[in-house]
């Protein structure tokens, strides 16, 4: 398959490296680039590329709005590489779920490194989607409403988790993690399956990682920018996203 790559960055020298070294790959295809912030959104809307190679800081909009806003209006997010020359953003990075974080300057290996990565993870998403539609198309895709408990398997071992349990449930890429308390627990299944299944009086998305239980919330304190945090009854808290406010507080007052 073909990756179809945006390389995004406000100096021309960085985008010049980028695009040499990918240059040298027979399987990819640069489909636009953008010197901002802005145009970066348009053209990923338009071009809805599989991989970004994103900096970080630029002018007015930096790579982390960019993404919020491309989040915000429901595109479907490509993979991301954050590509910058700052090393102190690599722990948000990785919480907005990019799958690397390249610190320029970077040796060509590493760069290759972290191609070969999007290349395993955007392969890997294209085939679990063909299974579910093929699934889908046998009559075999379950979609059956979630009752009383969710069904954990691992090696040697079938769990059954209450959802009386359950405060919160966190997406972990093909997978969502249940967390209960002290435990946790991997599923399986991806957030948006997972969300159509719920009872939607009892749980509400509230970002695009992080589904809630209504009745395990206990304050919302929301910041200047939109964006907000949810402290549940046993003190944790939970990102909330602009794009989910509106709902999430309807759902509150409902």
């Amino acid at each position: 398959m073909t990756l179809r790559v945006v390389i995004v960055d406000d100096e021309s020298l960085a985008r010049s490296r980028v695009r040499d070294l990918l240059a040298s790959e027979a399987d990819v295809e640069v489909v636009g680039e953008a010197d901002g912030g802005a145009p970066a959104i348009e053209l990923i809307r338009r071009t809805r590329p599989d991989l970004v190679l994103l900096d970080v800081q630029m002018p007015e909009v930096d790579g982390f709005d960019v993404l919020e806003a491309l989040d915000e209006d429901e595109t479907e997010l490509p993979e991301v590489i954050f590509v910058t020359a700052h090393d102190g953003h690599a722990l948000r990075a990785f919480d907005a779920h990019a799958l690397d974080y390249l610190l320029k300057p970077f040796r060509d290996e590493r760069f290759r490194d972290a191609l070969d990565r999007a290349r395993a993870a955007i392969v890997h998403d294209s085939r679990r989607r063909l299974a579910q539609s093929i699934r889908r198309l046998l009559g075999r895709e379950s979609g059956e409403p979630v009752r009383d408990h969710l069904v954990v398997r691992s090696p040697g071992r079938v769990r059954l988790v209450p959802l009386e349990t359950i405060d919160w449930i966190e997406s972990a890429g093909n997978y969502v993690m249940l967390h209960c308390g002290k435990e946790s627990h991997l599923l399986r299944e991806t957030m948006t399956e997972l969300e159509n299944r719920l009872d939607a009086n009892r749980w509400i998305r509230v970002h695009r990682t992080a589904l809630v239980r209504l009745e395990r919330v206990r304050e919302v304190r929301v910041s200047p920018s939109g964006d907000g945090r949810i402290r549940l009854d046993n003190g944790v808290e939970v990102p909330l996203s602009r794009r989910y406010r509106k709902r999430f507080e309807d759902a509150l007052e409902g």
